[in-house]
């Protein structure tokens, strides 16, 4: 596999399919999703990338403020901020980790709040209850500071998180 293989590019339609299945063989790290939800946030995201050319190993979806997603995560962050990009969920398939994809895709997002000038914070949440605890590292390691807790949902809590950008 080339290096090129591995960078990020634009999530395309055909990367759909396979985006639905690597996103639901991630769970609980991301929520679920069925066919009708995810086109709903592809169709509402601000940008939405993926790694991966014959097969996809790792996507993103992001948002900007006042979309219409209901997510109690994403209100959370709009009630806070005013200006901010949302990054709802970022998988990466099993086999693939450890090889700096998330972190790529991050990058990916960043370069492009940047050049669209777009907005000065990226948001996300890490799951606290049940722990994901590779997770917290990473988003640690790579800036990103918790600016409050909820529960999502009954048995899930989450850290959300927010890194400035500059």
């Amino acid at each position: 596999m080339s290096a090129f293989q591995l960078e990020p590019r634009l999530f395309n339609a055909s990367d759909f399919d396979a985006a639905l299945t690597l996103n639901n063989l991630n769970i609980p790290a991301v929520g679920q999703l069925d066919r009708a939800q995810l086109e709903f946030l592809l169709e509402h995201s601000l940008y939405a990338f993926a790694i991966g050319e014959q097969q996809l190993h790792a996507f993103c979806i992001t948002f900007a403020p006042g979309a219409p997603y209901t997510s109690v995560n994403y209100q959370w962050f709009s009630k806070k901020y005013i200006d901010f990009v949302y990054l709802d969920r970022i998988v990466v398939s099993e086999n693939m980790r450890n090889q700096k994809l998330g972190e790529k895709l991050y990058l990916a997002v960043e370069q492009r709040m940047i050049r669209d000038r777009c907005a000065p914070i990226l948001t996300c949440e890490v799951n606290l209850n049940p722990p994901n605890q590779g997770s917290i590292r990473f988003h640690n390691r790579i800036g990103f500071h918790e600016v409050g807790q909820q529960e999502s949902k009954p048995g899930l809590t989450v850290s959300l998180l927010s890194k400035q950008i500059s």
